[in-house]
């Protein structure tokens, strides 16, 4: 008999992350590397397991193939006990029949019986795309202490961005009494992170409710939590202050890792676990220059770095330079090579005296400037110049 855990995690992992364009081409979204040696998904499982929650189950569907591998048995993560631990669930064919999940509600529905396993009295819900730190045992704490049916974790955003989120309008004690999905003109700024906790029985009821329903999109922002505001469930707003960024974006994902390189911003690595390869330690050659940036096991650096970040086994040949860019896992910058503002995926190679990307303050039309990024395995030949806000999903020929 599997022992009873009072929380059990599930973490929505099957996003197609269209927004990432090239990176997530054959990579699901919470396997993009961020930060020189993790993945996105590290973040909400670290979290999990600092929290002492012992059973989370990781829904996944689009692209599973790498982001399975990576978590394994859960091991990094002390995700590996013998009744509890992290399982992969992706959709499948059951008696009664089952589809792809069809929205996040969905994809809870079609899991009822892996958290009926544990009995639990409460479940919390987390997105795979978030890079934050959070003690969810605290928010569980909040959560008791208001007897809530559902608290939704929130947090403020500046009033420019705010239709962009599900906004939390609440009364003075947090209770909420209006969710309001992607708002053209919101009234609040207190936005939803997407991290809920419910009493699971309640919860259950809901599901099971929606998925009844042939006019809903089985979505917890658009059908599941209004349900329960309109039927008088009691719902809590829990405030956090934390660093929290969606990086479901090209210019999220990027800025996200230029964060770590600001002194100013608080997020702490401490305690975040990942599966880091075993490599040998980075070298740095006497011609190279370093300035405020982060280099991972494995690395080989000749050229000039400027507030970068290189992953595992990046190899930066001789004359290159590198400025405010992130470069992915065994990426290739060969000799005289310039990259600049730019993300070059896992296993790209960028040719002898190639420019990739440019500065901002050298680009006279600011609408023609952005974030550059090479796909994985994409060779980009020698001398080629690849400008600013291209997205490169196939090789380019040298001498262009």
């Amino acid at each position: 008999m599997i022992p009873k855990q009072e929380v059990v995690a599930m973490l929505l992992a099957g996003g197609q992350g269209s927004r990432l364009g090239v990176l997530t081409q054959k990579l699901a979204k919470p396997a993009v590397p961020f930060g020189g040696k993790y993945r996105i998904i590290d973040f909400p499982l670290s979290n999990c397991v600092n929290s002492g929650i012992e059973a989370v189950g990781i829904l996944t569907q689009y692209q599973p193939l790498i982001l399975n591998e990576y978590i394994g048995n859960g091991q990094p993560w002390d995700l590996d006990g013998m009744h509890a631990g992290v399982n992969c669930l992706s959709p499948y064919q059951a008696v009664s029949g089952a589809d792809w999940y069809s929205g996040t509600a969905n994809a809870i529905y079609q899991n009822i019986d892996y958290i009926d396993r544990y009995n639990p009295d409460y479940v919390l819900i987390l997105s795979g795309d978030h890079i934050y730190k959070m003690d969810y045992n605290k928010m569980l704490q909040f959560h008791k202490q208001h007897d809530a049916d559902c608290t939704i974790a929130a947090i403020d955003v500046p009033k420019s961005e705010a239709s962009r989120f599900g906004i939390l309008n609440t009364n003075p004690d947090g209770s909420i009494y209006e969710f309001d999905e992607k708002p053209e003109h919101p009234k609040s700024t207190n936005a939803s992170m997407g991290i809920y906790i419910f009493k699971w029985q309640k919860l259950r009821k809901y599901l099971i409710e929606d998925a009844k329903d042939p006019n809903s999109s089985n979505d917890f922002g658009k059908n599941v939590l209004p349900a329960m505001l309109d039927a008088g469930e009691k719902m809590f707003a829990y405030t956090f202050e934390g660093y929290w960024k969606d990086v479901g974006t090209i210019d999220s994902l990027w800025e996200a890792n230029m964060d770590l390189l600001n002194p100013n911003v608080s997020l702490d690595l401490s305690n975040i676990y990942s599966r880091s390869p075993m490599m040998h330690p980075h070298y740095i050659s006497d011609d190279a220059k370093i300035q405020n940036s982060l280099i991972a096991d494995g690395c080989n650096i000749s050229g000039d770095l400027e507030f970068s970040i290189l992953f595992a086994g990046v190899k930066i040949g001789k004359g290159a330079t590198i400025n405010s860019s992130i470069i992915m896992p065994n990426a290739i910058i060969e000799d005289g090579a310039k990259v600049e503002f730019a993300i070059v995926a896992e296993n790209a190679v960028i040719g002898r005296n190639a420019v990739v990307g440019a500065n901002p303050e050298e680009v006279e039309n600011k609408d023609n400037w952005g974030i550059t990024v090479i796909g994985d395995n994409i060779k980009i030949g020698e001398n080629v110049k690849v400008p600013p806000k291209s997205m490169i999903d196939k090789d380019m020929e040298g001498e262009e």
